[in-house]
């Protein structure tokens, strides 16, 4: 009897614990505190309760996770969200695993009774035998693990032929900039309405630019090679760093 008589309260905040404590010893509950989402699922786990309180952020495992994991394998026990804010999208996903009510900050002892009594006349029976047991991960975390490293590795690859099309392209680049300084310098002299020895400095200004535009081009040719391996060191060492990590 007293194992169904137990309250679990997730919330970082020991003064929530606390609260539920207060208010709910007196009609003859006794309150275990969790102060996150997988020292949460570790009691789930070993005991069962006749209500969980779950705080919807927290470090690490969110609220919604909870109710999820606990919709999944315990879900004859209630789930209610205990909130300081919502959105339409948070109480959508919580609704869809079956959490039995929201329960908003600031509490008062007349909210903690009626919230529970609530959530407690709508728990389904316990099923007989034992408890299935709580998977330690979610799902869902693994595939975005693997996605993540997944998506490294393609860019480890791809990082050479991103190389390879900045020295493809460059040629063109430097050819167009030579083609401008060469219209620029055309235009220039024909419009120069200055003195001739002003001319005569402005031409050889822009010839030199002109000559040198193919050796900027060059230069870039010459360049880029190292730069794309540059990247693709880059990547490589970001997807070996990143290949146990979510994304």
């Amino acid at each position: 009897m007293n194992a169904v008589r137990k309250i679990l309260v997730v919330d970082d905040d020991p003064v929530i614990g606390k609260s539920f404590d207060r208010v709910l010893a007196r009609k003859g509950y006794a309150v275990v505190k969790a102060e996150n989402g997988q020292e949460a699922m570790d009691k789930i786990a070993n005991e069962n309760f006749a209500a969980v309180f779950t705080d919807i952020k927290m470090p690490g495992m969110s609220g919604l996770e909870v109710a999820e994991r606990m919709h999944a394998k315990r879900p004859w026990t209630p789930v209610v969200i205990i909130t300081g804010y919502g959105s339409d999208d948070s109480e959508a996903r919580a609704e869809a695993a079956g959490v039995k009510g929201f329960l908003r900050k600031p509490l008062s002892p007349e909210m903690i009774e009626t919230s529970l009594d609530a959530a407690v006349a709508v728990a389904a029976p316990m099923p007989a035998g034992p408890l299935p047991e709580i998977a330690e991960t979610a799902p869902e975390e693994t595939g975005v693990g693997i996605g993540g490293f997944l998506k490294n590795i393609a860019l480890f690859f791809a990082a050479p032929f991103i190389g390879l099309a900045y020295v493809a392209l460059l040629p063109f680049i430097g050819l167009g900039m030579l083609a401008g300084v060469a219209g620029r310098t055309a235009w220039k002299l024909a419009v120069a309405n200055s003195s001739r020895i002003g001319r005569v400095g402005r031409f050889m200004k822009n010839a030199a630019l002109f000559f040198a535009a193919p050796f900027i081009g060059l230069a870039y040719v010459a360049l880029f090679p190292f730069i794309g391996l540059g990247m693709l060191a880059a990547y490589g060492l970001r997807a070996w760093i990143n290949r146990g990590t979510p994304a």
